[in-house]
């Protein structure tokens, strides 16, 4: 029998099942904002009343944001657990409380949940999610393991969150494949949530030198990869105020340029200490980032029919 002394020494026993709040804790549901903003930009643009789809508009921010988004966050941390047992020890994988391959198995029924909501709400619903779930695990699996690369991990990221989100929002609304216009935008604004993703790799650099996850703070040092975030973020919006005004759009053109230069500003004071201020910016410059692409939805919502957006109506 094991004296009280040695009991003293046994670590606390773990349990074979996850809680719900280590599951959810897993899915990082703070990090569903982004998509589930994305998808409304994507409804918005198309154009179509809210009133008699309201319904798929729901189940469709559900898709993007508590499932396909919180799988890609369970998908993420599986195959991360060694980077977090650095970076944040205290993660659900790492710190025990999801235990053995609970993490995997929540990935893959995500996975199959993803894509079977996406079915139930259309074809071109269901190719955009396909799309979103193949870059999670494209993202994080080895060997493809995209978040090795500071360019395509980050690019990876930001076409699921951005893009992908707001092609399938659209499609939900329309019961079609989008119009060209939401497709152009979209994939603009997709490019330049590179730069978002580059400023959220900062918070683990020490972690991603350590394994080998060469993301552009890691590679480039923190002010250059700072400046070239900043960059990558503001040259797509450039084409996007063109497209506006040649659209006959002025006003929403203004409104993104206004919010170009609310992010300008809020990136110089940024780039005085990025490691610093990097978090800082995600709250502040990335506001005025996410309103434009509201605009721009706006604006193509009031756009004249495009013949594109006819294809496959059901």
């Amino acid at each position: 029998m094991d004296s009280p002394a040695t009991s003293k020494l046994e670590p606390p026993a773990i349990a074979a099942v996850p809680s719900p709040s280590a599951v959810l804790e897993l899915l990082k549901p703070v990090t569903w904002f982004p998509p589930m903003w994305a998808f409304m930009c994507g409804a918005v643009s198309a154009g179509v009343p809210f009133g008699p789809r309201w319904l798929l508009a729901v189940a469709g921010v559900i898709l993007a944001g508590p499932i396909v988004c919180a799988t890609s966050q369970a998908v993420n941390d599986w195959f991360d657990r060694h980077v977090d047992a650095i970076n944040e020890p205290h993660r659900p994988i790492p710190s025990g409380r999801i235990p053995g391959r609970w993490g995997l198995w929540i990935a893959m029924a995500g996975s199959v949940l993803s894509l079977a909501v996406a079915a139930a709400l259309g074809p071109w619903v269901l190719v955009g999610t396909t799309a979103g779930v193949v870059l999670a695990w494209a993202y994080s699996m080895p060997p493809v393991r995209l978040k090795r690369s500071g360019i395509w991990g980050p690019g990876a990221v930001g076409l699921s969150y951005e893009g992908l989100t707001w092609f399938t929002g659209a499609a939900v609304m329309a019961g079609a494949l989008p119009r060209w216009e939401t497709i152009v935008i979209a994939t603009l604004y997709a490019l330049g949530a590179h730069g978002i993703m580059t400023l959220n790799d900062f918070k683990a650099i020490e972690g991603d030198r350590a394994t080998g996850v060469n993301s552009l703070p890691v590679t480039l040092g923190s002010q250059k990869a700072a400046v070239v975030a900043c960059v990558v973020m503001l040259v797509p919006q450039v084409p996007v105020i063109g497209l506006l005004l040649a659209w006959g759009a002025p006003v929403a053109a203004g409104v993104v340029t206004l919010l170009v230069g609310a992010q300008v500003l809020a990136m110089r004071h940024m780039l005085s200490d990025p490691r610093k201020l990097a978090p800082w910016y995600n709250g502040t410059g990335v506001l005025a980032y996410v309103l434009g692409m509201l605009a721009s939805a706006i604006a193509i919502a009031n756009l004249p029919p495009s013949l594109l957006f006819l294809w496959g109506t059901s």
